[in-house]
């Protein structure tokens, strides 16, 4: 590393400001395409939770390093919208909501309806029969079933997105219920290969290599389970949609039923390993202090849509207090930075491992958090903007009239361009295994070659300033696209 040449790095970090942005990585066909991501997924009339947390935020940052190596990625949102439970919550919506139809329900609180509705599900006979009833209905195309189920999967869309609001989420949505009609033909395509065993009961399954437990693509009741749908969607994503690429996001128990689902659609043909890559990743647990998965004091699972808004305002209260920005830019620097505390304490560590929810560890303003980096990132354009007010270097105004040079003679200024010159392999191994970590540690490691710059050189007033400001400069250029990559929104000051 150390043989790399002052004049070699100058150069590249001069090639970074021109262009506005760090040069991308070099690769090949193969990363090239079109890719779903199959991330966030939650279920109607259920409340986001702290359990979708962690989908939600890796499967974001993934699609973002995809589409900036130039994929086109689809979004996709597998919601839970179908299955048995609708029975009974169409009943409950009909018998507390009579005149949904004209007057639809404000239902916030998508917990306490699902909760009231199984405890009058199991708690009255005549309540659950009528409920199995409508799941028959409702798979029949009952226009009364269907316009309910509609009005269940609207209202919570609602109340998902105020969670992707505030996360900077973009999903498309296609559930579960998409897939009905698409099952079937499934069934009968490995049945016409001579693939399905049909077990006692009747039950139609799928065996594969390594696995002794069959997928089951349906029931011996004639329904249908997630083995159905996710053998129909991936069928669909790769001879509709064309997808070359499929990444699964789920917690990591799902692993072996992605593997085999992966193993069937190579058994029957639809995916080779020439032509696809399909990746499952699978992440650990929230937990709380205790060790145990993450909850209310009171037992409760935690809402997603607390658990953030709990984050900015603690993040609001600590700028108040340290912070010179004026009043009105607090609350929208606190969402940047309380979102960007709790996505970072998320994406910095392997996803297959757990960890123990802290705001106190998440918002401090030093170590390796969203909150130092962000910290670190405006220190640096405040040098810069210092430059202009109180020296007359106007750094825009070199980059924009071409007259930018960066020299790098001391050792702390070579080790940072280093840094920045590295940037494409850090997207590179990223691209390996779609961790986003790998990125997180980087741009902690370029934010501490930053600091160490900064600290033994002096910039403002020195003969090296305006070098040393257009080397400010590139460092946040490179540290801003590094937090676009993991969702995370900038600030300029703070």
């Amino acid at each position: 590393m150390a043989r790399i040449k002052s004049d070699y790095l100058a150069r590249w970090v001069n090639d970074l400001l021109v262009s506005g942005s760090p040069p991308r990585p070099k690769l090949s066909n193969t990363n090239s395409g079109t890719v779903v991501v199959d991330f966030s997924s939650p279920n109607i009339a259920k409340e986001m939770h702290v359990g979708h947390l962690r989908s939600t935020i890796i499967g974001e940052s993934v699609c973002r390093i995809l589409e900036y190596i130039g994929n086109d990625v689809k979004r996709i949102n597998h919601v839970g919208d179908w299955g048995t439970q609708f029975g009974m919550l169409i009943q409950y919506l009909k018998e507390e909501y009579p005149d949904f139809t004209d007057d639809i329900p404000n239902i916030t609180d998508l917990t306490e309806f699902y909760k009231n509705a199984k405890k009058r599900f199991d708690d009255s006979p005549e309540f659950k029969k009528v409920s199995q009833l409508n799941v028959v209905k409702l798979q029949a195309g009952d226009e009364e079933c269907r316009k309910i189920w509609q009005v269940l999967c609207d209202v919570s869309r609602k109340e998902f997105e105020k969670v992707y609001n505030r996360l900077d989420i973009t999903v498309e949505e296609c559930g579960e219920s998409f897939y009905n009609d698409k099952i079937p033909p499934v069934i009968q395509e490995f049945d016409d290969k001579g693939l399905i065993s049909v077990e006692d009961g009747g039950a139609k399954c799928v065996f594969v290599p390594k696995y002794k437990v069959p997928l089951m693509l349906q029931k011996s009741d004639g329904g249908y389970g997630y083995d159905s749908t996710d053998m129909a969607a991936i069928k669909y994503r790769v001879e509709d949609v064309g997808a070359s690429h499929i990444v699964y996001i789920t917690d990591f128990t799902q692993g072996d039923h992605f593997q085999m689902v992966f193993a069937a659609a190579k058994k029957i043909g639809w995916v080779t390993d020439e032509s696809h890559r399909l990746d499952h990743i699978g992440f650990g647990t929230v937990q709380g202090e205790d060790g145990k998965r993450f909850k209310t004091r009171s037992g409760d699972t935690v809402r997603l849509v607390d658990l953030l808004d709990e984050a900015v305002s603690r993040m609001e209260t600590s700028l108040k207090e340290r912070s010179n920005i004026p009043e009105e830019e607090i609350h929208a620097t606190a969402c940047a930075m309380g979102y960007g505390a709790v996505k970072y304490f998320d994406l910095r560590r392997n996803p297959t491992s757990n960890y123990i929810f802290s705001y106190d560890r998440m918002l401090d303003t030093k170590g390796n958090t969203a909150i130092y980096l962000l910290y670190a990132h405006a220190r640096l354009e405040s040098i810069v903007t210092k430059g202009k007010a109180d020296h007359g270097v106007n750094v825009d105004n070199l980059l924009k009239e071409g007259n930018a040079k960066i020299t790098l003679e001391h050792k702390s200024e070579r080790n940072l361009g280093l840094h920045l010159q590295i940037f494409a392999d850090s997207i590179e191994e990223t691209l390996a295994d779609l961790y986003p970590y790998h990125i997180c540690d980087y741009v902690y490691a370029l934010s501490i070659a930053a600091s160490e710059f900064v600290t033994q050189c002096k910039v403002l007033g020195s003969p090296e300033m305006e070098s040393r400001l257009l080397l400010c400069r590139a460092t946040a250029i490179v540290m801003r696209q590094c937090f676009d990559l993991l969702g995370i929104r900038h600030v300029m000051r703070i």
